[in-house]
């Protein structure tokens, strides 16, 4: 079981490195990086948070397949791979299909883009000479000059049964959105299959007496996964609380929960709840 810690897109980008380093001697497992549009870039948030440390993984969560064309990211991530060897989790899904919109990327089968990118990149990353005339990604014979020799696991962040069975198929892990509980997790071991598939699960996180956090929270979460406030899953309240939440997250099946930090200083929360955890 795994614990890991969102750097949150809502916080100063040059705030990164002494977070980072932080988290690098706090026992924590894993830093998760986002890629939401405007705010910043995945790739260059990764790159930065595995240069100023040493021991964390390094998880992308996650890169719009829409705006990354397979080639390109193998390249990115293959460098990342090569430069700081078992420390990178990659993960790529559909996008927010309104931010799609907005960026005239949106793809007439966000399925088969996200499979065929998957299957490209993870194929480029192994070292492979790729040609590929799918429905949404066409590739002519395209390797990598500098193949990793750890490949990085390559994760889909997906939700919806089609895309969770996509990913049982073409994925070596998925990732679940924040507000899913032990029921949901459950539905995803499912669907996606195997012990050897690692189920990576954001959760909304916040240790303190604001009574209007938790209720914020799940209204935003709830309107996303299209569910009621009341069924969204959070670790809220108290230090022993939030650890509580997380446990039960590990028992439904996630081998790792990600923490997602609310408030411009998540630092002594994630103290707190470590604290319980250990």
């Amino acid at each position: 079981m795994r614990l890991g810690v969102m750097f949150d897109r809502d916080l100063p980008p040059e705030s990164l490195i002494p977070f980072c380093r932080e988290l690098d001697t706090a026992g924590v497992d894993d830093l998760w990086v986002v890629e939401d549009l405007g705010w910043t870039g995945s790739i260059s948030s990764a790159a930065t948070a595995l240069a100023v440390t040493e021991r964390l993984r390094v998880g992308i969560g996650i890169t719009p397949a829409p705006l990354r064309n397979p080639a390109l990211l193998a390249m990115e991530l293959g460098n990342l791979a090569r430069l700081h060897p078992h420390r990178l989790a990659a993960g790529i899904g559909h996008g927010v299909q309104d931010w799609m919109r907005q960026v005239g990327a949106l793809a007439p089968s966000p399925l088969a883009l996200l499979e065929e990118t998957i299957v490209a990149v993870r194929a480029l990353l192994r070292g492979e000479t790729v040609t590929l005339q799918g429905r949404a990604v066409r590739i002519d014979g395209v390797s990598l000059v500098h193949p990793p020799a750890a490949v990085p696991p390559v994760l889909a962040g997906v939700v919806r049964p089609r895309s969770l069975e996509l990913s049982g198929r073409v994925a070596q892990g998925t990732i679940l959105p924040e507000g899913v509980g032990p029921a949901q997790i459950g539905e995803a071991r499912k669907l996606t299959g195997g012990d050897d598939h690692e189920l990576v699960v954001f959760t909304n996180f916040y240790v303190g007496d604001d009574p209007t956090v938790g209720p914020r929270l799940a209204a935003g979460t709830a309107e996303f996964l299209r569910v009621g406030p009341d069924e969204v899953v959070m670790a809220v309240g108290s230090p022993e609380s939030a650890a509580d939440q997380v446990r039960t997250l590990w028992e439904a099946g996630a081998d790792t929960v990600v923490l997602r930090p609310f408030g411009p200083d998540p630092l002594p929360q994630i103290e707190l709840v470590l604290a319980e955890l250990r």
